[in-house]
């Protein structure tokens, strides 16, 4: 079966030569504003470093205007050695775009959050889950009176995805677990993560997500969806058995990382979803789907890990009841 998505002929749109003292530019997350599309670039420096920048594009293909300096450097002790793989998220109640990204440090890879108005200054709520853990995204409402962020806590060799919840955005627990890897064979049996923002279409919430399988070669990054219950997200009710995007371009091949694609950050436009991610952890990339022939790749499940083979009571939320 052929990949869903669809690579945008401009492809890689933005390369180390757009970022100065760049060693590669990759992982994007993405928003829209009334101006167009805005990336949240992960940017790492030629000592290994990164840092989060702004690009901007009226059509979020072209002309994108890079600002002068990153929105988020590792300025923290708890970031010392960089900030990573953003995903944004607008929020309607606090009137702002909340940014999880990945806090690197000394101790490990921690999941931190920030917020902005504007993608010009910006305010640091600080490391809100420990190490190690990151692959994290923000729903944009509450649900039961919390917040829900995914993430993805390893624990030894393995990285499941899991839900956790917070009464103001600081203060997380309630860990309850989404979605499980399959066995090794398959596409996604090595770990899962996060890919884009949960994103609500008709049916509930579209989750993105990227799998990894262990091959002779190394890691294979390709994406998959999931499909969660409009008000409660931890009810997960469908999930593709096959991946809708892997790794085939040269630019996607061959990299820094080779045989990546990475989406960090996912718009709607026009009846299709847009996914711009990074490409052999080298540069950023935008492939397109319809979201009817995205929503077709989702497949009814009936366990708790979201593999659909054994026939149990679906998930519900541990903390009802």
């Amino acid at each position: 079966m052929p990949d869903v998505f669809v690579r945008h002929r401009a492809n890689p749109l933005l390369t180390t030569a757009d970022f100065p003292g760049a060693a590669s530019a990759f992982n994007p997350g993405a928003t829209m504003t009334d101006d167009g599309v805005v990336l949240l670039v992960r940017v790492e420096d030629r000592r290994g470093m990164s840092a989060l920048w702004v690009a901007r594009s009226a059509d979020g293909v072209t002309d994108w205007r890079i600002d002068s300096r990153p929105l988020l450097a590792g300025d923290e002790p708890w970031e010392q050695w960089g900030c990573e793989d953003p995903r944004i998220t607008w929020v309607p109640e606090l009137g702002e775009w909340v940014i999880a990204y990945t806090a690197y440090s000394h101790v490990g890879p921690g999941v931190a959050l920030a917020r902005t108005a504007d993608f010009r200054r910006v305010e640091k709520l600080g490391l809100v889950l420990s190490p190690e853990n990151k692959d994290a995204a923000l729903f944009p409402r509450r649900f039961r009176g919390d917040w829900l962020m995914v993430h993805r806590p390893v624990a030894g060799s393995t990285g499941h995805m899991w839900l956790a919840s917070s009464p103001d955005l600081l203060h997380w627990g309630g860990p309850t677990p989404l979605l499980e890897t399959r066995p090794p064979v398959w596409w996604d049996g090595t770990k899962i993560g996060a890919g884009a923002q949960p994103i609500e279409v008709d049916d509930g919430w579209l989750l993105l997500y990227h799998g990894v399988k262990l091959t002779a070669a190394g890691p294979l990054y390709r994406v998959g969806t999931c499909l969660l219950d409009r008000e409660d997200p931890w009810r997960v009710i469908g999930r593709s058995a096959d991946w809708v995007f892997g790794p085939e371009a040269g630019y996607e091949r061959i990299g820094d990382v080779p045989n990546v694609v990475f989406p960090c950050g996912a718009i709607l436009r026009d009846e299709e979803v847009w996914i711009y991610y990074g490409a052999g952890d080298s540069s950023v990339s935008l492939a397109t789907a319809r979201v009817s022939d995205v929503m077709a790749t989702i497949e009814p499940v009936t366990d708790v890990a979201g593999q659909g083979t054994s026939p149990t009571a679906p998930v519900t939320d541990p903390r009802a009841g």
